[in-house]
């Protein structure tokens, strides 16, 4: 079998930012396993597969199937439009074990809805997994949790971009997936962020699209703005924009750069 395949950097606006992932679309769904072993092989945090049949996108790490993905949602948005099955101005609805998701194709950027979480607020934090991330006593601001991950804010920017956590002790600690987040120092970005997911095979995601959906919630609640600009300082960057909509939605905007366009011998 050969399928087109295709690798893209979300949320940059050149390549070799932002984050990379692998998108599949065919006409009909492909076999859960053979999914799998292709997100294997491309060896990215995430590679999309659409199905055109039935609108049906997954995601998946190298190692298991997520339930939502925004960057590899840009992806798979970006490579309909340049393939044409999408043009400037329309919408597309997506179906994802996370609900329909729709997606603006417009003329310099790509808007997407996701849902936005609902934070809890009563988060009790293993000690050992604080010193495995790297943080110090007295740097913690706060910590909520939305989705069985972390949401943990950090005083400063410069602790926020000294971690480097020990990732073989982290899976020893129960979890998920830990964003760590502060203010930034820019004046043109209200929030910066790193995330951290070895227990689903990521040690540091270059850009996470579904945990801005949780920062977005957070940092609203801070700033009491519906409109955030935000930067992931992984070593590759990515900046998003978020509009924080009713009803429990999330608008994340950004743009990508194809990279990768081939055939994969299956």
């Amino acid at each position: 079998m050969k399928l087109k395949i295709y690798q893209v950097d979300s949320f940059a606006s050149q390549a070799f930012q932002g984050n990379p992932a692998g998108v599949c679309i065919t006409e009909e769904p492909l076999d859960q396993k053979l999914m799998l072993s292709i997100a294997a092989e491309m060896s990215v945090s995430e590679t999309a597969f659409l199905s055109l049949s039935n609108n049906t996108l997954k995601w998946f790490t190298p190692t298991t199937e997520v339930e939502l993905c925004g960057h590899g949602t840009l992806a798979v948005a970006h490579i309909m439009k340049e393939r044409q099955l999408l043009k400037v101005g329309q919408s597309f609805v997506f179906n994802t074990l996370s609900g329909e998701l729709e997606v603006f194709i417009r003329e310099n950027d790509i808007a997407m809805t996701f849902p936005a979480p609902k934070l809890e607020q009563n988060c009790s934090l293993d000690q050992k997994l604080i010193e495995y991330l790297g943080i110090r006593d007295g740097e913690i601001k706060a910590v909520v949790s939305f989705e069985s991950k972390l949401i943990i804010e950090l005083n400063s920017e410069e602790q926020l971009l000294r971690l480097q956590p020990n990732y073989s002790g982290l899976l020893d600690c129960e979890g998920r997936g830990i964003a760590v987040t502060s203010a930034s120092s820019s004046q043109t970005i209200d929030y910066s962020a790193r995330y951290f997911g070895p227990w689903v095979g990521i040690n540091e995601d270059p850009v996470t699209g579904s945990a801005h959906c949780g920062l977005g919630v957070y940092w609203q609640n801070i700033l009491g703005k519906s409109e955030l600009h935000a930067y992931q300082a992984s070593e590759r960057g990515g900046y998003l924009k978020l509009e924080m909509l009713p009803n429990n939605r999330v608008k994340l905007i950004g743009t990508a750069v194809t990279t990768l366009d081939a055939v994969m011998t299956c």
